[in-house]
């Protein structure tokens, strides 16, 4: 029980290893997701074409207003009245199409022609211009507030309204605004977020020509990782099982605690018997429990253990119950037996059979005391029983019954000497005795197990 309990607890430990291990690994792969930076390039056909079915993970749809309006460029101050620029309304549609938050995303709008920035909503601009041929890099927080004396910029001024001058190979940078007014990041799963511009370009021209970098992160909560849902399944089973084991254990522990009780129960009263047996002869005075432990030790080289070696000590113990008939006369008779009082003697094993055949918690009970004078030759008695043929229980007991009688003092004769019990048993392997069982009591006595001197 204890070797169950010891590899129960080891699997336990084992199994929630594995389950923090599940639990870790989805935090560092969510925290991986989290930080991946996401990228996708458009070309001006695909950022500004209306039949786009792009499935990215953002997806970005470029369409044009169609209300317009023209004014008069004089760049030189030539004094020209015909308009030749016209304003475009540009929508940039973010489209989020996964179950996740785009937490944080920009883009890059790439200019391949001439055009001016006359406004933008909601987010900054991140300005790129060549100028003097170096690059000169401004951040508008609002082009709407826009005031050419603030930044190192190119620009335009018409009809009062100043316009920032972006020529081929300039760009700007749209970082989206978090404010609460206009909350374009981050983008909840399967939602969207437009941002704008006004932008002047030649009449009859567009930027359609542009190309559009787009930058982002998604951000998944742990609780939608595949891996953390695994990990809280395991450890919902692990809880589980270890609650059935904990009272499941406590069930084992209180009939544990109450079979040894009832052990205790059992084996003081067959001893109590069995000393009312011994009790009949001094001379066999615990012999009834030398021969049950004798057996036991036997049981146990045989590879019995727990409480098969339990049942084997209690009907080893039970042996010589059977005399509890025999005449005190018969049993304390210091000379040679009576043929008639021989056959009392006998009796005894077929008594001992009858007596624990009503012994039904103990399995085989009566088979100790009823064949443990059979000979393995088959010259025993009561039934004439032959080798394997004999209960392997009674067999045991017929060894340690005639070692406890050889090595101690009977009313007939002194006990034996250690070689001459060694001799004895030497001599009647496959006689009276199981050969394997004699050479286990062979060792016994000549390792020291067993008391000789």
């Amino acid at each position: 029980m204890n070797s169950v309990r010891k590899h129960a607890i080891w699997a336990f430990a084992i199994t929630l290893l594995l389950v923090a291990a599940l639990f870790v690994g989805s935090i560092v792969k969510t925290n991986a997701y989290n930080n991946a930076v996401h990228t996708e390039s458009l070309s001006g056909e695909e950022a500004f074409s209306q039949d786009s079915t792009r499935a990215e993970s953002l997806s970005l749809s470029v369409t044009q207003r169609s209300s317009t309006w023209t004014k008069v460029f004089d760049f030189d101050g030539e004094g020209l009245t015909e308009h030749n620029y016209e304003a475009h309304t540009y929508d940039f549609a973010f489209a989020n199409n996964t179950n996740d938050e785009v937490s944080e995303f920009s883009f890059r709008l790439n200019f391949n022609s001439g055009a001016f920035l006359s406004s933008a909503w909601n987010g900054a601009l991140e300005i790129h211009q060549m100028k003097d041929g170096s690059e000169v890099v401004e951040t508008i927080p609002d082009l709407r507030d826009y005031n050419s004396s603030d930044y190192n910029l190119k620009f335009f001024t018409v009809d009062g309204e100043t316009l920032v001058t972006m020529e081929p190979g300039d760009y700007l940078v749209y970082y989206p605004s978090d404010s609460p007014n206009a909350l374009e990041v981050p983008i909840k799963a399967n939602e969207g977020t437009v941002p704008g511009f006004i932008i002047y370009v030649p009449i009859g021209e567009s930027i359609d020509d542009s190309t559009i970098d787009i930058e982002y992160k998604l951000h998944r909560q742990l609780k939608s990782e595949t891996l953390f849902k695994v990990s809280l399944g395991g450890m919902a089973i692990w809880l589980i099982a270890l609650l059935m084991f904990a009272v499941t254990a406590a069930q084992i522990k209180k009939y544990n605690v109450r079979h040894e009780r009832d052990n205790i129960i059992i084996s003081e009263s067959i001893e109590t018997f069995t000393g009312f047996i011994d009790a009949k002869d001094s001379y066999t005075n615990g012999h009834s429990k030398r021969v049950a432990t004798y057996t036991r030790l036997i049981a146990e080289k045989l590879g019995y253990e727990g409480e098969a070696l339990e049942r084997i000590y209690y009907v080893a113990l039970l042996h010589d119950c059977g005399k509890i008939g025999v005449p005190d006369s018969i049993l304390r008779k210091p000379g040679k037996l009576t043929e008639e009082e021989f056959e009392v003697i006998k009796s005894h094993t077929v008594r001992g059979g009858e007596i624990l055949s009503s012994f039904k918690s103990l399995e085989n009970a009566g088979e100790g005391a009823l064949y443990h004078h059979e000979r393995y030759d088959g010259r025993g008695y009561p039934e004439g029983k032959a080798g394997e043929d004999i209960p392997m229980i009674a067999r045991m007991i017929c060894v340690a019954d005639s070692f406890d009688a050889m090595n101690t003092n009977r009313v007939y004769r002194d006990r034996l000497s250690k070689e001459h019990i060694i001799e004895e048993f030497e001599k009647n392997k496959g006689r009276q005795f199981d050969p394997k069982i004699a050479d286990i009591m062979l060792r016994l006595i000549k390792d020291g197990s067993l008391p000789t001197d």
